[in-house]
Parts: structure tokens; sequence; C-alpha cells
């Protein structure tokens, strides 16, 4: 018996999130916190660190059904400024005051199956 109450939804984004983690890790970032969230402000996905510097990574999901935009552009300006907000606590609450913030997109692409096809890291 599955026992997992997740939605699919969730499940193919914590799919993508996985894969973010991974090509990340690979490539010499630590994943310091994932899924930070700070009540009525907002949520931030995956943060890692790298030569002292600070990586927040936006990651969005989207299924390869055809010639649609790509996820990365679904991060309207309006869901920018919750994540720069949301970045602000986190500074606070690690004392980060004197490394540099980097924002980035993990574009993922899913089958149908919710499988991860493809993982693009791009500046915000």
């Amino acid at each position: 018996m599955d026992t997992d109450n997740r939605t699919e939804r969730r499940k193919t984004g914590d799919r993508g999130e996985d894969a973010v983690i991974r090509i990340l890790s690979s490539q010499g970032y630590r994943l310091v916190v994932r899924n930070f969230e700070v009540h009525g402000v907002g949520e931030l996905d995956c943060v890692f660190e790298k030569d002292r510097e600070i990586y927040v990574v936006e990651v969005r999901s989207r299924q390869n059904t055809g010639p649609y935009p790509t996820s990365g552009e679904s991060v309207v300006h309006s869901k920018r400024r919750k994540i720069i907000r949301t970045t602000s606590y986190l500074i606070a609450k690690y004392g980060w005051y004197d490394r540099n913030i980097n924002f980035l997109i993990g574009q993922v692409t899913h089958n149908r199956a919710g499988m991860v096809q493809n993982v693009e890291i791009i500046p915000f």
C-alpha cells in the first residue's frame, strides 16, 4: 500500500528539486537548506554554497508536452520579488551579510510519467 500522501504534482516537483540538487552537488555546490520557508513571506526551494558565495535556486518543473514557453519564464517579476524578500530572512538567519548572493532558476522538463528528462540551470 502506498502511504505517500503527496499529490502527483508535488511528487513531480520533488523529483525536479532532487535532480537540481544532484547536478549542482556534482559540480561542487553544497546544499545548505531545502524548502526554506518564512510564513506569510515565501519559500526558497534550494540554497547552496560554493566558494563562500550563496546560490538561491528556484526550481521550476514543466511537462514536455509541446511548444510551450520554458518553465523559467514562469518566474515573473512578482515571484522574483517574493524570492528576494524571503532571501533577506535567510541572510539574517545565517548571518550571511558578507556573502555574495546569486539567484538561479533550475528549469526541469519531465515526461508525461513525471520522470525528469532535462535540467538546465540559468541565471535569474
